[in-house]
């Protein structure tokens, strides 16, 4: 039976699937907002504030202090009533012992890493302390001793030993973390016992004073106290130590700043393992490549890393030279100074690494055997005085470049500061309108070499003057050294 043919007009046919598309849409975009809106904020931070919490750790350390008998806190150092104030303690202390020392006591924050008793917090919670106590979540308190501890990235790892095993957290990989992405720093803020607050990951890569340095910056508060405590990401892992904050006032104002967790998790490897570290040691030092000097050296791009000094080391051993701009290294490419130093301190003691110099426009690869950089700062290296060069006869002094020079004399190396190995060009004036004041030029300067080679006279360097013209360069490239200091300076060539 064939069915029955209807005669519906357009308009009645289609309404009802409008009516359904559109209701469709609607719960989709619904259902869409909600996860937009679960993903930008939790619901509540309360599951996993429990989970983690029994790891982190309020940390108080105590230092004894001696008694002090001057005027301290009565009147400030260097005031004209100093001297009456210590005389007058002195009149009432008389036949009195000195004052018993005293203890001081710090509070910080820090974090449990293994079930063992691990603890990861800031060096400076607890530098100088005699005791440290660790007081957990449940109230228990256990003394803790220093296992190692690193000032160039301010991380210190202790130990404790418990009945049991401990609730511990795992670091979680820094690299990760975006900007944006929602954090939780705890610890114990101004000694208020534990505390939790939420915010997000404002910056990556920042760095403050440290060689090491690549801190997590947030805006979740962090406040004294929280020094050492951890920065968890929303799986509950460890992506930083919080360490500093940029305040006027002392108190959080929303710029905190974290140790990231892959820099901390190799200091904490080899403090566990050797109770130091052992970081890679290149043995130059170095400057960044900016896009005058690039120009100036014929450099196609501002990259990689130019040294500006090649002491005794593995450097040297290897032939590496200043002037040589350092392009890659292990097969790394080189953007900046800091990048190059993290790798080189990233790299195992006595590691042999491949590394890539431009040297006069040419490419060159040559294989370094890294030394230990804790082993070179605690050397202290005397060198030989170098035999005594005829020193050339004194020009009359030249003004060049926006510079007044002339010939180092051994009187201006104790006046400036540099050294009997220091050959070069004394600046004796410079022009403040000139392009080598703007950039840092001063008078006590010495100029030891131009265009990379070396020059001990005025001709010298009009020489280079004249050679980086007739190559179409539109600056020359100055090594200088300011007491002993090098670095690098392009300086514009007049027309």
């Amino acid at each position: 039976m064939q069915p029955k043919a209807v005669s519906v007009s357009k308009t009645t046919a289609v309404t009802p699937q409008i009516k359904w598309l559109m209701m469709g849409m609607l719960a989709l975009a619904f259902v869409v907002m909600q996860a937009v809106a679960a993903y930008a904020k939790p619901e509540s931070l309360a599951p996993l504030a429990e989970k983690i919490s029994p790891s982190v750790v309020n940390i108080t350390t105590s230092t004894t202090v001696e008694g002090r008998t001057g005027p301290r806190g009565v009147v400030p150092e260097g005031s004209p009533f100093e001297d009456f104030f210590r005389e007058f303690q002195d009149r009432n202390n008389q036949g009195e012992s000195a004052p018993a020392p005293r203890r001081s006591s710090a509070l910080g924050s820090g974090f449990v890493i293994s079930e063992d008793g691990y603890v990861v917090t800031n060096n400076h919670v607890i530098e100088g302390a005699d005791e440290i106590t660790i007081e957990f979540f449940s109230g228990e308190e256990l003394t803790a001793k220093v296992i190692g501890t690193d000032p160039n990235t301010d991380i210190a790892l202790l130990k404790v030993e418990a009945p049991g095993a401990l609730p511990f957290v795992n670091f979680g990989d820094s690299n990760a973390a975006r900007v944006g992405d929602w954090v939780i720093a705890m610890g114990n803020p101004l000694g208020q016992g534990f505390s939790v607050s939420a915010g997000i990951v404002s910056a990556r890569n920042r760095a403050l004073s440290g060689t090491y340095d690549d801190y997590i910056q947030t805006d979740a508060a962090i406040n004294r106290g929280n020094s050492g405590g951890p920065l968890f990401n929303m799986d509950g892992a460890v992506i930083g130590v919080n360490t500093a904050i940029l305040s006027p006032n002392g108190g959080s104002i929303g710029i905190g700043f974290s140790m990231a967790s892959n820099v901390v998790t190799r200091v904490v490897d080899q403090l566990k393992e050797f109770g130091e570290t052992r970081r890679g040691w290149l043995g130059v030092r170095i400057q960044d490549v900016t896009q005058d000097v690039a120009d100036a050296m014929g450099l196609a791009s501002a990259t990689g890393a130019l040294i500006t000094d090649v002491p005794d080391g593995p450097a040297k051993d290897a032939g590496l030279k200043t002037g040589d701009v350092i392009m890659s290294f292990a097969g790394v490419e080189v953007e900046d100074t800091r990048g190059l130093v993290r790798q080189v301190g990233n790299s195992a003691v006595g590691a042999a690494v491949r590394v890539t110099v431009m040297r006069e426009g040419k490419s060159q690869t040559l294989k370094v055997t890294l030394g230990r950089r804790e082993d070179a700062e605690s050397e202290s290296t005397a060198s030989e005085d170098p035999e005594e060069e005829a020193a050339p006869e004194a020009p009359a002094t030249v003004s060049m470049l926006g510079l007044t020079v002339t010939p180092l004399t051994d009187d201006m190396r104790e006046e400036f500061g540099a050294d009997d190995a220091t050959m070069g060009l004394a600046v004796t004036e410079v022009d403040e309108a000139s392009e080598a004041f703007e950039k840092g030029l001063r008078k006590g300067d010495v100029i030891t070499e131009a265009g990379q080679q070396s020059i001990m006279t005025v001709a010298d360097l009009e020489d280079q003057v004249t050679i980086a013209r007739d190559a179409g360069r539109k600056s020359l490239l100055l090594l200088v050294r300011r007491a002993g200091d090098p670095r690098f300076v392009a300086i514009g060539l007049d027309e």
